[in-house]
């Protein structure tokens, strides 16, 4: 049997959660609608009805929750800045009382001796944003520079690791190409559009961190899937090669400096 102590007396554990899923408080204290919040309410989108407005009310709970991650033994906490909540448009305005919010989780967990880990983008992009393309289009890379460099310089004293996006094959295959998470686009050309300013944002938001945030621990998220070939016939061979590389290597490649696949 696997006991903790085999993974070393370095080993971090934690538990992981994200803004769109468990803060609620959608439209409270100046908050901006995100994607989330609006694809939610689209009937037929998500089971039974739920929505994105009261999750599990983090927002006004934090401080018992942070508690309960501490009961449980958990040294690290892992949680998502939600960008709209900071940024209500998504860029320009700052709302004062949501950067207030993280510093006050962010303070709650240091008090608590449980080390805080931010992601900053957790798939819930602001729906003003959205109007304008979203991930496929060029401009959104110049406001989520805006925004992580917001979150660098407000919280970068504090926070020491860092994670800028949560799992880009994620959103962008589910959100732009299949159109069953949000913002409900389909097609390759919005997927790749998507894909390709992710890769961007990655790069960009870890320079802005490494610049303005001292002694960073900066990495990413990513969902990578084990592609085997159903029989070893050239045709399926092929067939793993290719969904390999739209799946695995047509994201973390780029974040490597390999730039992107060509076969």
């Amino acid at each position: 049997m696997i006991k903790a102590s085999d993974f070393g007396e370095d080993f971090l554990w934690g538990v992981a959660t994200a803004a769109a899923q468990i803060e609620g408080a959608t439209n409270t204290n100046g908050k901006g609608l995100s994607i989330w919040d609006t694809f939610s309410k689209r009937s037929g989108k998500i089971k039974k009805g739920h929505s994105t407005q009261a999750g599990c009310d983090f927002y006004h709970r934090y401080i018992e929750d942070i508690a309960l991650v501490k009961t449980l033994g958990f040294k690290v906490f892992r949680f998502s800045i939600a960008w709209s909540r900071v940024l209500p448009f998504g860029k320009g305005q700052i709302n004062p009382v949501g950067v207030a919010f993280y510093h006050n989780v962010i303070d709650e967990c240091l008090k608590q001796g449980i080390m805080p880990y931010v992601t900053l983008y957790h798939w819930d992009l602001p729906e003003e944003l959205s109007k304008n393309g979203g991930w496929t289009a060029f401009g959104i890379n110049v406001a989520f520079n805006e925004f992580v460099m917001l979150c660098a310089k407000t919280y970068g004293y504090k926070v020491k690791n860092w994670i800028v996006i949560n799992e880009p094959f994620g959103f962008t295959s589910l959100g732009y190409m299949l159109g069953v998470h949000a913002p409900g686009e389909t097609g390759l050309t919005n997927f790749f559009s998507a894909s390709l300013h992710t890769a961007i944002a990655q790069a960009d938001g870890g320079r802005i961190l490494r610049a303005e945030v001292s002694n960073a621990n900066i990495g990413t998220t990513f969902s990578c899937s084990e592609i085997i070939p159903y029989t070893q016939s050239d045709a399926d061979l092929l067939a793993s090669k290719r969904v390999d590389c739209l799946m695995n290597r047509f994201f973390f490649e780029p974040t490597i400096g390999m730039g992107f696949p060509t076969a």
